[in-house]
């Protein structure tokens, strides 16, 4: 290819981003096709077709094989321009030779060749008639990728070209070309009208037009996996039936793995699990002698592998077993759930199985009916219910099958209505604005006669942003890995964006909606009073004596006597049920404050902050019973036992919230039987000083490996 002037980017270095871009769809999507790289006009020449004066100056650069990031590499970096020439021609007829020796004995669907150039080389049409009659013979199609569109050669449009050339046409640079290669259009034009006289030059792209194609990357290719099954309708009717997922929603690959950080081997790293025990030693525990356990509550309730293989629902074999039919408006849109839809089909080469489906299907679908099914992919699986509704179509006859919601699944919410709301009943001239903006944000264009012309926005046909964006980074990251990551594309941020013609023909509507519903500022809302706020009494009048018993403190209502007959001290409101138990009669206070203690171990075994501040709120209120009963003695006794426990269980985050409280032993001058100075209850909340110890420095950055499981 021929050099370029300062400032401008070559020839090459446009095909090298078509031909990286490509290569790069083919790696993520890990398709099954494989790549050979032929260049021409190379410096030196490497082909089995080479003689003397033939095929010179004509490289393999790369054999037949699957796409890598080997080969992304080379073509970025050691690709360069040559200072030779080369027939084009030529270099078609290597590669078909090469795609002829490297495809035999391998299954393949067919033989493609895509050819860059700026058709700036020499071009001999000597072989042109038995070139065009080997790629009809071998079945090999052909594709030329050139930096000018074919249409713009001679000055005169050409109406075969393609379609996006035409409406893209000013976009491209209106260079003059030289005489070479308005040789070079001809003959390509030749060549492309002969292979296909209709289609042949739809085949001929540009640059340009290529990588504005090519700028999603490809999505994995999945070859459909056939479910055999027996559709069952009672206990004698059976039809063969194969299913295929017609949609199911597509995941990342989770091909993160730990290696080293300075090879970048997985093999020197090695991961070892240990199982120690909760104490001060850390003693180690085998993995035989641990069990799974539920939580249930605040309990643990331990399961076996064995109570878990026989606690799990089981079905004789998989099943896709008709319950009973339904008229096809009683199953709702949104009661559709799950993450695929399968697509029924009679089972292939059973000519009885096909007769029968194709009954059912008709029938279904005169009947305007649908069937209810249980569907168990295999025996390990939990059954479901679905709904499987007909789909007729020229070409085939099959059943949809979409998961229906259980019980548990739906949620149920009240709402008002807004029908009996005179404030919201909008007015005639409300409902036409909101008529006129549908109306102009529809999707689909329809000409005059009512047809539809153009669907404007196809979900079907736009990638997932998540996908692109994460190819764009590992793309990046593989060849520049000590830079940071690239900005986000903008065609990314375009793909969920309106369209633009549907933004610009709703801008009138929006306006005369935004019109006719103003928003006004509402103004701060008035506090709603109540009747005891508006006849309470004068607290400076006669009947300032009427005054509640107990303070903000002392809060605890005697209604909540009412709620039920509490008897020991639960996990739900444990603060709440201690101080109902010790205000009965006859309450033994030493008991029912061990079932509170008790309670108070229990959140302390579960570690967590929440469970922390329970615990808190049940300490504070036991503290303020024991002063008002007289029980210092016995709250103090259980404090002193509590900062002993926390410094053996290594609790310091959980006795560090008792001291920010401010929560120590109850001093004599809060209750008359203590014998405790403030001194002391303040000496008691200081932690105690810790000798120097070389203690070996923690990682606080985390474990590597739980932010790549993670990701």
């Amino acid at each position: 290819m021929s050099s370029s002037a300062p400032g401008e980017e070559s020839s090459l270095e446009q095909a090298k981003k078509v031909v990286t871009k490509f290569l790069q769809r083919q790696v993520f999507a890990e398709s099954k096709d494989e790549v050979a790289v032929v260049l021409f006009g190379t410096d030196g020449t490497k082909n089995e077709l080479a003689s003397r004066d033939q095929y010179q100056n004509i490289t393999v650069h790369r054999s037949l094989m699957l796409p890598d990031f080997d080969l992304l590499e080379d073509i970025q970096n050691r690709i360069q321009l040559g200072s030779q020439q080369a027939d084009f021609l030529d270099a078609i007829i290597v590669c078909m030779d090469l795609l002829q020796k490297e495809t035999l004995g391998k299954k393949f669907e067919k033989r493609h060749i895509e050819l860059f150039t700026d058709l700036s080389s020499p071009v001999s049409e000597d072989q042109l008639e038995i070139i065009i009659a080997n790629l009809k013979k071998t079945g090999i199609s052909l594709q030329f990728f050139l930096p000018f569109p074919v249409d713009g050669a001679d000055g005169h449009g050409d109406t075969s070209a393609s379609i996006y050339s035409q409406l893209h046409r000013n976009s491209f640079p209106r260079k003059r070309l030289t005489a070479q290669q308005k040789e070079g259009v001809d003959v390509v034009k030749k060549l492309m009208h002969t292979l296909d006289e209709e289609g042949g030059l739809e085949e001929i792209y540009t640059f340009r037009e290529s990588l504005e194609r090519l700028a999603m990357f490809k999505k994995i290719e999945r070859r459909p996996a056939a479910w055999s099954c027996q559709l069952t309708i009672g206990s004698n009717l059976s039809i063969r039936i194969v299913a295929y997922k017609a949609l199911t929603e597509e995941k990342v690959k989770k091909t993160w793995t730990v290696v080293d950080a300075k090879t970048l081997r997985k093999e020197d790293v090695q991961r070892e699990t240990v199982y120690c025990l909760n104490d001060d030693d850390e003693t180690e525990v085998q993995k035989d002698d641990t069990i799974q356990g539920f939580r249930y509550g605040s309990d643990i309730v331990p399961f076996s592998k064995e109570d878990e293989e026989q606690m799990k629902y089981k079905t004789e074999a998989k099943c896709f077993s008709v319950l009973g039919f339904s008229r096809s408006s009683q199953i709702q849109r949104h009661c559709y759930m799950g993450n695929q839809v399968l697509k029924v089909f009679a089972a292939k080469d059973d000519e009885n199985a096909a007769v029968a489906f194709s009954a059912l299907v008709q029938a279904l679908d005169e009947l305007n009916v649908v069937a209810i099914v249980r569907y168990a992919y295999d025996r390990r699986c939990n059954p479901q219910i679905g709904v499987a509704f007909p789909c007729i179509k020229d070409t085939y006859e099959c059943l949809f099958y979409v998961q229906l919601p259980y019980m548990e699944d739906v949620r149920q919410y009240m709402f008002s209505s807004l029908k009996n709301n005179k404030k919201c009943t909008p007015t005639a001239d409300q409902l036409s604005a909101i008529d006129s903006l549908i109306d102009s944000m529809n999707l689909v264009y329809e000409d005059h006669n009512g047809e539809t012309f153009e669907d404007l926005f196809k979900p079907s046909k736009i990638p997932n942003p998540h996908f692109q964006r994460l190819y764009q980074c590992l793309q990046h990251k593989a060849f520049h890995p000590n830079e940071p990551l690239p900005p986000i594309e903008q065609h990314l941020l375009e793909m969920l964006e309106v369209p633009c013609v549907v933004k610009e023909r709703c801008k009138a509507p929006l306006e005369k909606v935004k019109a006719l519903f103003p928003l006004k500022d509402a103004g701060k809302k008035k506090e709603e009073k109540t009747a005891q706020d508006i006849f309470k009494d004068d607290e400076d009048g006669p009947n300032a004596k009427r005054r509640k018993i107990e303070d903000e403190e002392d809060s605890f209502s005697i209604m909540k006597l009412a709620e039920g007959n509490v008897t020991s001290v639960g996990s739900v409101n444990p603060a709440e049920d201690f101080q109902i138990l010790v205000r009965q009669k006859n309450a033994d206070f030493k008991d029912v404050s061990q079932q509170l203690i008790n309670r108070i171990d229990q959140f302390l075994e579960n570690r967590s902050s929440q469970y922390y501040m329970k615990g808190i709120n049940c300490i504070r209120v036991f503290r303020g019973e024991a002063i008002k009963l007289s029980k210092v003695q016995c709250f103090n006794d259980f404090l002193q036992a509590l900062k002993s426990k926390v410094e053996d269980k290594a609790l310091a985050d959980f006795w560090e919230i008792v001291v920010q409280d401010r929560i120590s032993l109850i001093t004599k001058d809060e209750a008359e039987g203590s014998s405790v100075t403030s001194e002391e209850a303040e000496k008691f909340l200081t932690p105690k000083e810790k000798k120097n110890e070389n203690l070996p420095a923690t990682d606080e950055g985390g474990d590597v490996d739980d932010l790549l499981d993670m990701m």
